[in-house]
């Protein structure tokens, strides 16, 4: 009988492949939004794909404040924040978080569609609620969603 090898990517390998994306989340759900996100940072878009090492690429999300929420997502969806101390738990609808900090709604989205591991795929996420990013060095890709 022949023996197949399994072929497993190599940290130092994946550093030189990491590419950059730009989303435009203008007029788009923020759960679909998130659920294309979350596959592109652990990588599984790609065929060399590794589960105990991270393969994933950088996405950029520009108009964060222009994503839509769909149906009573606005009123009925909450986020929860506790300071550890009594009485210290403050409730905000997705709402009003996503008039004040659009991207800490994004960000908590798509944190919410990541696996709970050591390999925090979310610090390649980069959220700005307006059009302007500064990471045009990296020269990132247009993503359509």
């Amino acid at each position: 009988m022949q023996g197949y090898k399994t072929f497993m990517t190599k940290p130092k390998e994946v550093e030189q492949q990491r590419k950059w994306y730009v989303i435009d989340a203008t007029d788009v759900p923020l759960g679909r939004l998130a659920a294309c996100i979350a596959p592109i940072l652990m990588g599984k878009h790609k065929p060399n794909y590794t589960p105990h090492v991270d393969t994933g690429d950088f996405v950029i999300v520009v108009n964060a404040a222009n994503v839509k929420l769909t149906g009573k997502k606005g009123v009925q969806s909450v986020v929860y924040s506790y300071s550890g101390y009594k009485g210290g738990l403050k409730s905000t609808p997705y709402n009003v978080l996503l008039e004040k900090k659009p991207e800490r709604l994004i960000e908590r989205v798509v944190k919410g569609m990541l696996p709970r591991n050591k390999l925090k795929y979310h610090r390649k996420l980069k959220v700005y609620a307006g059009p302007d990013h500064p990471h045009e060095a990296q020269k990132p890709e247009a993503l359509d969603i």
